[in-house]
Order: C-alpha cells, then sequence, then structure tokens
C-alpha cells in the first residue's frame, strides 16, 4: 500500500509551506465556522474554508511543479517580509540598552551606535553620509 502511495505521488508537489499554511488557515475557519453556528457568518466562513481546502488538494496533487514551486516561492517572501520587520523590532529591542539606533537621513538605512559616548559624528556604511547625533 506504501508503495502504491508512493507511485502515485511521484511527480506531484505534494506538501510545501503554503499548503501547510492554507490548511491551518482552512482548519482555523471550520472551527470559527462551528463557534458561530446558526449566525450569517457561519455559512460564508465554512464556504471559505471548504475552497481553500479544496485548493490545498489540487496543489499537493498538481504534477506542474514550475508554477507551485513560484507560489511557494511568493509566499515565502511575502512571510519574510512581514516575519522579518517584526524580527527586526525584536532585535532592537533586546539591544536597546547597549545600542541606539538612528536612520540616515538620505538613504534611510537604520544604523546601530554604542550608547553613552555624547554627541558623535555618525557615518553611514551604505550611502557615506555623514551626521551627528547624541547617544
Amino acid at each position: 500500500m506504501r508503495e502504491k502511495f508512493a507511485r502515485f505521488m511521484a511527480g506531484r508537489c505534494g506538501i510545501d509551506q503554503l499548503n501547510k499554511f492554507l490548511s491551518i488557515l482552512s482548519l482555523v475557519l471550520m472551527i470559527l465556522a462551528v463557534v458561530f453556528n446558526g449566525t450569517r457568518f457561519s455559512r460564508p466562513v465554512w464556504l471559505i474554508a471548504f475552497v481553500l481546502l479544496i485548493l490545498v488538494y489540487a496543489r499537493m496533487l498538481s504534477r506542474n511543479l514550475y508554477k507551485r514551486s513560484a507560489e511557494n516561492t511568493r509566499y515565502l517572501r511575502l512571510r519574510m517580509s512581514v516575519s522579518g520587520k517584526f524580527e527586526m523590532i525584536k532585535v532592537r529591542w533586546t539591544q536597546r540598552k547597549d545600542y541606539k539606533f538612528f536612520t540616515c537621513p538620505a538613504c534611510r538605512t537604520t544604523l546601530r551606535v554604542p550608547r553613552h559616548k555624547g554627541k558623535i559624528n555618525i557615518v553611514c556604511k551604505k550611502c557615506g553620509n555623514s551626521f551627528t547625533g547624541k547617544t
């Protein structure tokens, strides 16, 4: 049985990060539809969850690996752009006692300088612009 399934799935997309996200989103929407059962909110949520589940299975069984890979790459880029901003906020929060952060007025790059050095001349590594700041 395992061999037959492996042969069936050969050359197909399978589960990737986008499919995992869509299946979890579908599950959450189904739970919300059960919680709000009997309201006018319930029926459209069930429909959206069902369509997402069909999309998950269609992507998983698809043989067009190039398109599915491109979709997954776009999803991962979007996820990284969103999570990268939160990660940067977290890093800046942990380093707030030792460093002060400035934004370059020319290229808007974030610069990190040590705290408690007084008034210093800050040079941007990206564009070479120089400005003063109090640390």
